[in-house]
């Protein structure tokens, strides 16, 4: 297929400084959750991307110094030379596809609290380093700021030897040491780095000179800058001083990164923001500078990319999260295939990865962090390695990707579902107020399964045991999901609980099926990911008044992770959603639930018609058993591998549910599963260095 050439001007080239992308498509820097310590996966990780047509691919931020460093989380490192293999291993990989490596370097001062270093922290003014670590930094004199300088050059010349292409002067999130120079909250001095804004970006601009006359030469020069905090005055806005430093230092970077900060805001899941939000915070930068700007904004439409650059907002189109869902975005739509794009749903499971200091990992794409360690691409399976047959049961999440991946690889596949609709928990929650992007799981699905011959479907076609058995699949894989648990027993409950068998006590199945609670309602959230929150909020944009009860300490609190948290707490406070974090329930009685503080045991009843529980699943796993019981059957019946996978083996997320079925159909006829590489750290020659004196 040839390209659309309404997409063209995507594809054109772009001068940045001494360097030239090839086309109009970035990679700006995010975290992977990889970093110093897993560099071969990072590498494979962004080179895949290189790969997949973008012409600029980034690291996540990059320590320069321990006087400033992140651990735990898994960022880049960039302290001394010992550092160099490990990013030229990256930049080599990108380059080899044809496309620049760009590196974030970063001082973070304040937000790093430096747990592992010990090193106290630096900062423009005395301050408490954020968010909670009882730890102070301490106000930075001429001669650290000396340091740093140094410092910085020394990295950026280390990045020019390990072969980058594109240096940064990161300056975002409410993170970066020149942010919190320019920020009055941060910012209390009274010299020549305090006071004006002139005076407040002296250091910014210290850096851009210093790091253009170290590698300037031959490396791009960019800056990271959030114009915008959405704190009003309390922070730099558009309309004002992120518009003046922008104007103050226009020509000297060779490229300028803009966004909104902080990360939560950068970020925002499609629950709070569409596609393109930012264009209204950065679209002014074009204005006062002649130099390339890129920025984000989920981009997933080529119109919408076309859009931003003819209108003069964007020079480069930069995303993050939609180049973890499809590495392979820009080549699809040059190739002129953009029906086929992977397109990032805005659920900000990549996040988690690195707040939870793993690779990160994706509902859209279950190989993503996945490159090297067990060696996947994302657009390339291996071809069958027999003519089995494969059975998969149920078309959830999980059942559509197992079917897809195995149909890829040429094998016979015959999908059977129970109901009607396909996508399982994907097609019911998708209905939930924000969450219509979720469809995109089974869009996609859908789309590629209707162009493999391969794969045949099977609607309203529920299957017992004994018609498995009949058929005689070689190859039998289910995926029949799981049903919230109407006893109450989760995390916080682990006896079934008292009154769960009254009328008006229901679960999310009911919700999203159709069942209309009566009111008042209690909501009981013991799951504490998204979906308390989003029915809490359906049910009051319904009309009643809803009480939203958890044992955690706020709200939905595993969405902290999936930087969303805050948003949530603050739409239910607007919609004047009662809640009580912080309490048990112990017990249902007639119009009364019976709840109990997590820490004194105190009781109290609060009226309930409709008692919601939200706590455990159960993997609907009775096919899966009943077979198992009759294992001379299974041989009699030629079936010579049995697998239950996603939320039939194990209730969890719609990514662990869509990479269960895409591993299941990469194993099929493997004799073993599970493996894969792991980067280890050898010992040094010469261990130890050397010998500690004995106390006594």
């Amino acid at each position: 297929m040839s390209r659309d050439p309404r997409y063209d001007l995507l594809f054109e080239p772009v001068r940045i400084g001494p360097v030239t992308a090839r086309n109009r498509f970035y990679q700006v820097p995010h975290c992977a959750g990889m970093g110093h310590r897993e560099p071969s996966a990072s590498a494979a990780m962004r080179a895949m991307k290189a790969e997949g047509g973008w012409a600029v691919v980034c690291t996540e931020e990059c320590d320069i110094h321990p006087a400033s460093e992140f651990s735990p989380y898994a960022e880049a490192r960039l302290w001394d030379d010992r550092d160099i293999p490990a990013l030229a291993r990256m930049a080599e990989a990108v380059q080899s596809h044809g496309a620049l490596a760009g590196i974030e370097l970063a001082f973070n001062g304040a937000a790093a609290p430096n747990r592992f270093s010990r090193e106290i922290p630096l900062a423009p003014s005395d301050t408490v380093v954020e968010p909670y670590d009882p730890v102070q930094a301490r106000a930075m004199d001429k001669s650290d700021i000396r340091d740093l300088r140094r410092w910085h050059r020394a990295a950026a010349l280390r990045a020019r030897k390990a072969g980058f292409d594109i240096v940064y002067v990161y300056a975002g999130h409410d993170l970066g040491l020149p942010m919190h120079f320019l920020s009055r909250r941060h910012n209390r001095r009274g010299d020549e780095y305090g006071g004006s804004l002139e005076n407040r970006a002296r250091l910014l601009r210290e850096l851009i000179e210093d790091t253009k006359e170290a590698v300037g030469d031959r490396c791009a020069v960019a800056v990271r800058l959030a114009v915008e905090e959405l704190l009003g005055e309390d922070g730099l806005t558009a309309e004002a001083e992120g518009r003046e430093v922008i104007e103050l230092l226009a020509e000297l970077p060779d490229l300028w990164d803009v966004n909104v900060s902080g990360w939560r805001n950068d970020s925002q899941t499609a629950r709070f923001g569409p596609e393109g939000a930012q264009e209204a915070y950065v679209a002014f930068v074009k204005q006062v500078t002649s130099k390339p700007v890129v920025g984000v904004g989920r981009f997933t439409s080529p119109d919408a990319m076309v859009s931003q650059i003819k209108r003069g907002v964007l020079d480069l189109i930069g995303a993050a999260r939609p180049s973890i869902a499809d590495p392979f975005l820009p080549r699809k739509i040059e190739e002129g295939r953009p029906e086929e794009i992977r397109e990032c749903i805005g659920c900000n499971i990549c996040v988690t990865g690195d707040n939870d200091i793993v690779p990160l990992r994706c509902t859209q794409n279950p190989t993503m962090g996945e490159e090297w360690r067990r060696g996947w691409h994302p657009e390339i399976v291996p071809p069958k390695a027999s003519d089995d047959r494969v059975l998969v049961v149920g078309g959830g999440p999980a059942g559509l990707e197992c079917a897809r991946a195995a149909g890829q690889r040429g094998y016979a596949v015959t999908l059977a579902e129970a109901g009607r609709a396909l996508g399982g928990r994907v097609s019911l929650e998708s209905r939930l107020p924000g969450l219509a992007s979720w469809a995109r799981v089974r869009d996609y699905r859908l789309a590629c399964l209707a162009a493999l011959p391969e794969v045949e479907i099977y609607r309203e076609s529920r299957l017992d045991a004994t018609q498995i058995l009949e058929f005689g699949f070689e190859q039998v894989i289910l995926a029949t999901g799981s049903a919230w648990r109407r006893d109450g027993i989760g995390r916080a409950i682990r006896r079934p609980l008292q009154g769960c068998e009254r009328p008006g006590v229901l679960t999310p199945d009911d919700l999203l099926t159709g069942t209309r609670p009566a009111g008042p309602v209690l909501i009981y959230d013991d799951d504490h990911y998204y979906l308390g929150g989003v029915l809490a909020e359906k049910l009051r944009r319904d009309g009643l008044e809803v009480t939203l009860v958890t044992p955690a300490p706020d709200v939905s609190h595993w969405t902290h992770n999936t930087l969303e948290q805050n948003s949530i707490q603050k739409r239910l406070l607007e919609l004047e959603v009662a809640l009580r974090p912080q309490q048990g329930l112990s017990a249902i009685h007639d119009g009364e639930a019976e709840l109990a503080c997590v820490f004194t045991g105190r009781r109290q009843r609060l009226p309930a018609a409709s008692v919601v529980l939200i706590t455990a699943r159960t993997p609907k796993d009775q096919v899966y058993r009943a077979l198992m019981r009759r294992p001379e059957a299974l041989a009699e019946a030629g079936i010579t591998s049995l697998r239950r996978i996603g939320d039939c083996l194990a209730p969890g997320t719609i990514a662990a549910a869509v990479y269960g079925g895409h591993r299941a159909a990469r194993e099929i006829d493997q004799k073993q599963y599970g493996e894969f590489q792991r980067e280890v750290v050898a010992l040094s020659q010469g261990w130890p260095p050397f010998v500690p004196a004995r106390l006594g």
